[in-house]
Formats: C-alpha cells, structure tokens, sequence
C-alpha cells in the first residue's frame, strides 16, 4: 500500500464520488481510479461498489477506512517530527475556527506571535462549524481548532479558553427593554434570530425550547454573532449572545439583555486537537497564546464592567 492510494482512498470515501475524490488529492479521476485499482488489486477484495451517481463503500472498504486514517496520521506525524529536525523555528500548524469573533478580534495577534518564534513556519486557517471542525481533526485534515464545548468524542481533547453566559439581546425601545429577566414562552414568542444550526450554542439553545415544551418563532439563521447582534441592533427581532461578548453594547446603548428563566446555557470555547496525538513545538507554543490571549481578554472584560 502506498501514502497516495490511501489517500485516494480516504478522498473518495468522504467525497462519495471518484470525481469529487480526485479534486480532493489535486489528480485526475483516470489516474485516481488507477490508484483504487491498484489498491483493490492489493488487498484482493473491492473496496467501492461502483453506481451511477455515487461510490458505496463495501464491508472490505470499511475495514480498511479507520486503518488508513490512523496509517495517514502516523505519516503527517513522522513528517512533522523529521520536519523540525531542520530547526526551532520551523513547523506546520493547520488551524481551524468555529468562532468568527475570535478570529477577527485575537487570532491574528496570536498569529503574528506564533510567527515570530516560528519564522519559517506553515500556517493556514480555515472556518466551519464545531463538528465539521473536530471532524477535520479526525481525518488529519487540520491539527487544532477553536470549538464549542462540549466536544463528545474520546478520541478529541480539549482545553477550555473561555466561558460565558447566553443571555437574550433586544433593542433598546423593545417594549419589555426595562426587564431583567425573560420567560421561554414570551421568549419563543419573539421573532428570533438565532445562530445556524450544527453548532453547540445552537443545540443548547433548541434543547431549551424543547424542554420548555414552546415551539421559537426563529425569523433569520445566520452564521455569524456579529451579523446576529446587527440586525437586533436595527430593531429586526430578538438574539442570544454571551453576556461578556454583547456588553460593550450594552454600555453604549445598543442593546438590552435578559437573563433567560430556566436557563443556564453556558457558551464555551476550547482549543481542540487529537487526543494522543503529536503535540509539536509549534502547537504547543500556540496553545500557550491562545491561554494567554484569554485571560487577556477575561481582565479587559472585567475591567469595562
């Protein structure tokens, strides 16, 4: 078996078609499809069942599949061992981030940082939603990623960076504006504006409904906080937010909050990586600013309280 057949393999297997596949490992579906041949001739057994519109994998192909992952980690490990032989100041740390706030306000300062002590290294970022994210981890894709907590997979770690309240956020004029506190009845009676589904603030926030037995009148979905606090802001509807996060707005007049009846939904944001993986240099150093970077940010909360 060879590095690039299994990662042809592995592609075509989350994509669900050669073609898709290919794109993933940057080849053309001939010589992807030669690579799978190869590897089914290998192994003796067929891997895919071939259909019109997608590949199924077969029982031989899933035997296989959490093989070639961990085979795939092993070899990003071994590279990035070898990799550091070169110097201190090289390394490779793919990261990922499920908070746009945290990228835009203190991931770039920790980035320049990084770069310092790093000179020479290979950084990338990319976004997603908290699942998507700790699946990448899995798949070897990224190596560390700012999620929500809680991540429910043993095969995950995480170290928390930063908790806070989720409160309910209005306008100023809101006829309620004067109030402390909100039921889940007049609150589900709002027209809400809530986070996207698939993330862990969002699952909390449906799970409270839920068990509140009232059914939310959510008018818009979007995927960023900041968009979120914008459009209650402009009077549009009702939000959630974490307490600490809205309170500049608060104190300048923006927004009101409410804290939720019945409610006691924390956000928490965790740095996440592989549990038992390869800890590098480079990632141990950014876990080190990402800790330091929040307790920063918690003083400086406090502080404009």
């Amino acid at each position: 078996m060879e590095i690039r057949q299994l990662k042809a393999f592995l592609a075509i297997a989350e994509a669900k078609t050669f073609t898709a596949g290919a794109r993933r490992v940057n080849v053309t579906q001939a010589a992807i499809s030669m690579q799978i041949r190869q590897l089914e001739d290998e192994v003796g057994l067929p891997l895919f069942t071939r259909t019109p519109r997608r590949v199924i994998i077969t029982e031989a192909g899933e035997y296989l599949l959490e093989r070639a992952r961990k085979i795939l980690r092993e070899h990003d490990t071994a590279l990035s061992e070898i990799a550091e032989l070169g110097g201190a100041e090289h390394g490779r740390l793919r990261i990922g981030s499920a908070s746009a706030m945290f990228a835009t306000q203190q991931l770039p300062g920790i980035m320049q940082a990084l770069r310092v002590k790093f000179p020479n290294s290979e950084l990338s970022v990319s976004s997603g939603t908290s699942q998507a994210l700790v699946d990448k981890i899995m798949h070897g894709e990224i190596d560390t990623a700012f999620v929500s907590l809680p991540v429910e997979n043993s095969s995950i770690t995480t170290d928390l960076l930063f908790s806070d309240e989720i409160v309910a956020i209005a306008h100023p004029t809101h006829p309620l504006a004067n109030e402390r506190f909100i039921s889940a009845a007049a609150l589900a009676g709002e027209q809400l504006i809530l986070g996207e589904r698939g993330g862990n603030t969002r699952r909390m926030i449906d799970d409270f409904f839920n068990a509140a037995n009232v059914r939310p009148n959510v008018v818009m979905e979007l995927s960023r906080q900041e968009a979120i606090n914008q459009m209650v802001e402009n009077n549009l509807g009702v939000g959630m937010a974490g307490a600490k996060t809205v309170s500049k707005e608060v104190r300048d007049g923006k927004l009101v909050t409410w804290g939720i009846e019945g409610a006691e939904i924390q956000w928490e944001l965790g740095l996440a990586r592989l549990r038992g993986g390869y800890f590098s240099p480079i990632a141990r150093e950014f876990a080190s600013l990402c800790k330091q970077s929040f307790v920063e940010r918690e003083k400086e909360l406090r502080a404009k309280k």
